[in-house]
């Protein structure tokens, strides 16, 4: 199956500056597979097409404010807000060990083995140990204090480079439940929830379980191959807890649906079903790749933005919904106005 085969166009209009105020105010398109509809709501109303006994499954990690302007030592002081001159721009992606992580360094001529850069006017020092195959750098952190406190002070949060007007809050690229901090991308579908809609769908009777997958850059790099079959995804770190495990066993058995928000939620199940064939309490790396052609071992059903084209997020879609209908439910929502991408409205295929 071709990359192209998941293009779609998409007016630059469309595509979503700021999130939607309030949160839970954003469109909503309905997609059922049993009748093939197609019905256009608000996502506060959300609970009209969940079940009592359904399980709804969110992604509980926080993006961090995980870019970094440093100065290389000896060049200069680097203070908030970005340093200039001989400044680089460090991105982090991955924990490796305490203090050790796997980063993104631009430019990366300036970010070879052994250089030494300052972050926030010395409060924290870097030195690049490691230069990847794929471009990545290996840096190691040495600071006072708690790192995160730090990174909260003198980083900046990560935002998709298609979102050109900074959000005066940027908290609000983060969820209202994130808690497990560890991400470089938001898992968009859940930024339409607040704390009153998760409190009104329990009182229907419907679960709510949390797992964990720090969504890093990989998961939005784009398909550069011809064939989907021949892309590789890049791994990501992943949480069943014993908790989630239990209220997923317990909804199956009963006859309730598992209704995952985001792709990441998505991922990690299948993920765990993939590596233990079933839900247990888990955690590891995976680089699921789901397409056309994949069968879905747990999720019922999905709630999730609107990609960008030819990504493995539009293919994960089509495998749950079918390419051509995927493809057809995006073309109306660009007829009918809806927001794209991150900041973005929402669908939920039932």
């Amino acid at each position: 199956m071709k990359t192209s085969d998941f293009f779609y166009h998409l007016p630059p209009e469309r595509i979503a500056q700021r999130p939607a105020e309030p949160r839970d105010s954003s469109r909503m398109m309905v997609l059922r597979r049993e009748d093939d509809t197609i019905a256009h709501d608000i996502f506060r109303n959300i609970g009209e097409y969940l079940k009592p006994g359904d399980c709804l499954i969110l992604n509980d990690t926080k993006v961090l404010p995980a870019r970094l302007y440093g100065v290389k030592e000896g060049t200069g002081a680097a203070t908030p807000p970005r340093p200039k001159g001989a400044s680089v721009e460090f991105l982090l992606l991955n924990q490796i060990e305490d203090s050790v992580w796997e980063c993104l360094a631009g430019p990366g001529k300036k970010a070879r083995p052994g250089a030494r850069f300052s972050f926030g006017d010395g409060l924290l020092a870097g030195e690049v140990v490691e230069a990847l195959p794929n471009g990545n750098r290996i840096v190691r952190f040495t600071h006072e204090g708690n790192f995160y406190t730090l990174l909260e002070r003198i980083g900046e949060m990560p935002l998709p480079h298609y979102i050109t007007e900074k959000p005066d809050d940027t908290s609000r690229y983060n969820t209202v439940y994130a808690r497990e901090g560890g991400s470089a991308a938001a898992p968009t579908a859940g930024l339409h929830f607040t704390p009153k809609l998760l409190d009104g769908l329990r009182a229907r009777g419907i679960q709510v379980g949390y797992v964990t997958l720090h969504v890093g850059l990989g998961t939005f790099r784009p398909v550069k191959a011809e064939e989907i079959e021949q892309h590789e995804m890049h791994a990501e770190h992943y949480c069943v807890p014993a908790e989630t495990a239990a209220l997923i066993n317990e909804a199956k058995a009963r006859g309730g649906r598992v209704v995952c928000v985001g792709t990441t939620s998505c991922r990690t199940l299948e993920a765990a079903m993939q590596t233990h064939g079933a839900i247990i309490p888990c955690e590891g790396w995976t680089d699921i790749f789901i397409y056309p052609g994949y069968e879905f071992k747990c999720v019922d059903a999905l709630l999730t933005n609107f990609h960008l084209p030819e990504s493995t997020l539009v293919m994960l879609v089509s495998a749950f919904y079918g390419r051509e209908k995927t493809l057809a439910a995006y073309g109306e929502a660009v007829r009918e106005g809806y927001r794209f991408y991150s900041f973005g409205d929402c669908m939920v295929v039932l």
